[in-house]
């Protein structure tokens, strides 16, 4: 069995909200936490730059190391109703509704950077690029379209970058990922009513797995003037393989029986355009555009050895953040930071759905740096993002002429907290 999610089978931008569209994950430090990632393939603060643009691994100086910590706590809320169209008629199987479906979670980083040179400079990152996780009960009215779900992908990313000339830089990183991720659709307490033979809670469709592959990050800097730097970087489009297995009676098998199979898990291709300016010796000016190829995510689909089934139509739309941001040096120890940034949703009021119910969100960023001693720094940060309501209408077939219908929306915030802890040898 192969399954293609398409964006992901998550709650996306709502479910684990610290991110961008979809089910990217934006906190690649604690350190561009606090200016909401504002200008970040531009700006070499620590060894954590390489997570967003390896050729800042050359304004990087000897051998550093970055290691922090970001806490995610999202408040989404779930209201709704559904209801059963048998035909013309319309059967009301009750409230919906559901509040914290997103747990919360830390998502650590590690990066590494050794200056060889002038000219020549390595580094090497753990960290993670995409997750989210959902939940509700077993038996919760909306259970059938999905009642658990989670994703979670760690990258190894070994990286060089050469100086080209005073100007130019380009870096490159390959990226080893490790992915596994789960998706279980059950049976709501509604439905024995209809069906007596279906027990509430029952597992209707349930697949995971896990896996390795592999992507690339390219990336450049260019300095016009001693004041201003340049930025941009480019994650390629990964389809991270996750072999595992797959039970349900929708699936044609007994409770606990399982069978092998495979799930493919498109990881979007990505683009970073970034600046930041020195106004002063104490205060500086940031910002970006980033762009997701959500677009290539169109249908959620499940090939099985006789041929493929059609879940979901998602029709995905590429999507874009902008961010802007301001660095102020208070004193030779203490560095501030603020930030605000939209994050646009990939996809549209009309073909969202419950699995992933994206919508714009806004962030409100701020943080600081303390200088610990001559090598050691500590980076500490708070975000709140503001998530845009999201309209749902879906609706699932359960039988011929039989059409199970959700309306209702989902709404919250999420609040971020990281810190940074950084080292030069």
């Amino acid at each position: 069995m192969k399954i293609r999610v398409v964006a992901a089978l998550v709650m996306g931008a709502l479910a684990a909200q610290t991110q961008a569209a979809g089910f990217q994950l934006a906190e690649t430090s604690a350190t561009g936490l606090g200016r909401a990632f504002a200008g970040e393939a531009a700006i070499a603060d620590n060894a954590s730059a390489q997570g967003r643009n390896p050729a800042l691994l050359m304004e990087l100086h000897g051998q550093q190391i970055s290691a922090g910590m970001v806490y995610v706590d999202p408040n989404i809320d779930l209201k709704g109703d559904v209801n059963v169209a048998l035909g013309p008629i319309d059967l009301p199987m009750g409230d919906a509704s559901a509040d914290d479906i997103a747990p919360a979670a830390f998502i650590p980083n590690f990066f590494y950077s050794n200056r060889l040179s002038d000219k020549l400079a390595i580094g090497f990152a753990v960290n993670a690029n995409h997750g989210m996780a959902t939940e509700l009960p077993a038996d919760h009215a909306a259970a059938i379209f999905g009642s658990d779900t989670a994703i979670t992908t760690v990258e190894f990313a070994p990286a060089v970058a050469y100086q080209i000339n005073e100007q130019f830089a380009v870096g490159a990183t390959l990226r080893v990922i490790y992915g596994d991720g789960k998706v279980t659709g059950t049976v709501p307490a509604w439905v024995p009513t209809l069906v007596p033979s279906l027990p509430a809670g029952e597992k209707l469709k349930a697949v995971e797995g896990d896996g390795i592959d592999f992507g690339y990050q390219l990336g450049a800097t260019w300095e016009p003037s001693q004041a201003t730097r340049i930025g941009v970087n480019y994650r390629s489009e990964v389809d991270l393989t996750l072999e595992g297995e797959a039970e349900g009676i929708a699936y044609g098998l007994q409770p606990g029986e399982k069978k092998d199979g495979e799930l493919v898990l498109p990881l979007p291709a990505t683009a970073e355009l970034a600046a930041v300016h020195q106004l002063t010796d104490k205060f500086a000016v940031h910002g970006s555009v980033n762009w997701t190829d959500w677009s290539a995510f169109e249908t959620l689909t499940v090939d099985f050895a006789e041929g493929p089934s059609l879940l979901k139509e998602e029709n995905f739309e590429d999507s874009w953040r902008y961010a802007v941001g301001a660095t102020y040096q208070a004193n030779d120890k203490v560095t501030l930071r603020a930030g605000v940034a939209l994050d646009e949703g990939g996809v549209s009021d009309e073909n969202r759905t419950l699995s992933i119910p994206d919508s714009d969100r806004l962030w409100f960023s701020f943080g600081s740096g303390y200088q610990l001693s001559e090598n050691l720094s500590l980076d500490l940060a708070f975000t709140y993002i503001k998530a845009d309501s999201a309209t749902i209408n879906e609706s699932v077939a359960i039988a011929d002429g039989v059409n199970a219908n959700f309306s209702g929306e989902l709404s919250g915030d999420v609040w971020l907290a990281g810190t940074q802890l950084s080292y030069r040898f």
